[in-house]
């Protein structure tokens, strides 16, 4: 009895700890794009739901942290092992080979997606998988060069732009392309400013320790202006909104409030600002 109850708790705690690993908290950093991008594609609301807007939603919730997230973590093991976040937030990646197989598989499934979708999507679906695995896979390690850290990142609103295209048949607005790219870059550097010291400890060079904390809050509160003037080029409303960005940033900035809790405050923004989004694309079928 006692090795069958150890047996049915290994499964479980393999589980537990891959969902740990794909940062729950963060899960609609990929999977809310996908909402966003089929709200402003879908011609009618028939066409919100399908099995393929499903299926991008779903791979992108949970699949697509593991792949991305778990690769990180494989390649920064030695980082991370002073990094105390590890023990609080995150979870700490100790040679478990669960990980690099829940990894292929869960690029395999992108993979899985591209019979289904029509070929304005195969590229959005490339980018997030080439740079998703480039930003931290030796050689290449775009976190370790500074701003090229930080321009990949673009890589979050790859799933956005796949669900446009699913949905559409046809690439997103260039402009959107444009406006949430320059607002990935300033929130994944918004991210590094907490990690400077623990890369630095560790020799690691990225935009954060290079321009320092300050440099790096303009540099950030710049990626966000320009976001913002990019979405009100397509729509006002949606530049003004997008504004929220560099105003809270500035907010922080200027107030006492530490950026390692000042953080932890984004994914709510993001929630918020994302259903907005999304809501403002489903009123026009209404």
């Amino acid at each position: 009895m006692k090795s069958t109850t150890t047996g049915e708790r290994r499964p479980r705690s393999r589980l537990s700890y891959l969902l740990t690993l794909s940062r729950p908290r963060f899960w609609l950093y990929l999977a809310g794009p996908v909402l966003v991008g089929v709200a402003y594609a879908a011609p009618s609301v028939d066409e919100l739901v399908t099995p393929v807007t499903v299926a991008l939603f779903a791979y992108f919730l949970v699949p697509a942290n593991v792949f991305l997230y778990g690769i990180n973590d494989v390649f920064d093991r030695e980082i991370d092992a002073a990094n105390p976040k590890k023990e609080r937030k995150e979870a700490r990646y100790r040679g478990q080979r669960i990980v690099p197989v829940a990894v292929a598989a869960s690029g395999l499934l992108a993979l899985g997606l591209v019979p289904f979708v029509p070929r304005a999507a195969w590229l959005w679906l490339a980018v997030f998988v080439v740079l998703g695995a480039a930003y931290s896979a030796p050689p290449i390690r775009l976190k370790t060069t500074p701003f090229l850290d930080s321009v990949s990142n673009g890589l979050y609103i790859a799933p956005g732009a796949a669900a446009y295209a699913a949905v559409a048949g046809v690439h997103p607005p260039a402009l959107a392309v444009l406006g949430g790219w320059l607002w990935a870059m300033g929130m994944h550097t918004v991210s590094a400013i907490r990690d400077i010291d623990p890369d630095r400890e560790a020799g690691i060079e990225t935009t954060a320790t290079l321009l320092g904390e300050g440099r790096t809050y303009a540099y950030c509160t710049g990626c966000w202006l320009a976001s913002a003037l990019a979405f009100a080029s397509l729509d006002l409303r949606l530049g003004a909104l997008v504004a929220v960005y560099p105003a809270f940033l500035v907010g922080v900035w200027y107030s006492s409030v530490a950026i390692d809790r000042a953080y932890w405050w984004f994914p709510a923004v993001n929630t918020v600002v994302g259903a907005l989004l999304t809501m403002g694309g489903l009123w026009r079928l209404l």
